[in-house]
């Protein structure tokens, strides 16, 4: 009996280095919400267990963000659940293009965050996508925590994060992901008017929804543009 040998996948170690990169540049960013939720009264049990459980930086900032403001823990977690719900639509588009069932679909929904599903839902096979997608969800989420545990554990030492710029570090990740898609007018035009909105939206709403206003620019432009053809 021959053994069968694999030939080597070029296109899935790309995958690999580029979903571990992400990974490494938003994970280290725990260590700025460790810092920060300390600074906002939570201990670092508390802080820990957001990111164990939650494990979703924008909710988990927008929650310690009420608290540090003086709100209340129901209208943090409201808040924290509204900026979540962009959640629930990537969902929807990963179930069928990963196509796992039962246990292993309930434990990929842990996974779902926004570096996972850039990272997956660009794939042109479901190999492909699961690898993008595990690869990112597993290291995010080991480095989130462990860096979350380290801002918290050295809060009062670093202050805050956002003195040395730490707080930039997510949104270049997430330009960096989105800039090859800008390729075509179409999409420079829904991305300038989703910014649009979002600043328009920042000074008027709670936080969260600015977020899911943009959203819904691409969301409409989708619609108008499909009852057209």
């Amino acid at each position: 009996m021959s053994a069968v040998v694999r030939q080597p996948d070029p296109e899935r170690a790309g995958i690999v280095r580029d979903s571990l990169g992400v990974g490494i540049a938003t994970g280290l960013y725990g260590v700025s919400f460790g810092a920060v939720s300390v600074a906002s009264g939570l201990s670092v049990a508390q802080t820990c267990v957001l990111s164990l459980v939650m494990f979703t930086g924008a909710s988990q900032f927008a929650l310690v963000g009420v608290l540090a403001g003086g709100g209340s823990p129901v209208s943090g977690a409201a808040t924290a659940l509204l900026l979540g719900t962009r959640n629930t639509l990537y969902g929807l588009r990963l179930a069928p293009l990963l196509a796992w069932t039962g246990v292993r679909r309930l434990g990929a929904a842990h996974l779902v965050i926004d570096e996972s599903t850039a990272m997956s839902v660009t794939r042109g096979t479901t190999a492909h996508a699961r690898t993008g997608f595990l690869v990112t969800g597993w290291s995010v989420f080991l480095l989130w925590n462990l860096f979350t545990l380290a801002g918290a554990v050295g809060g009062q030492a670093l202050g805050d994060p956002r003195t040395y710029g730490l707080d930039a570090a997510v949104g270049g990740a997430f330009l960096a992901l989105l800039w090859p898609r800008l390729g075509e007018p179409r999409t420079r035009l829904v991305a300038l008017l989703a910014v649009a909105v979002a600043l328009g939206a920042v000074p008027l709403t709670p936080a969260g929804v600015p977020v899911l206003a943009a959203g819904g620019v691409a969301l409409l432009v989708g619609v108008l543009s499909r009852s057209e053809r």
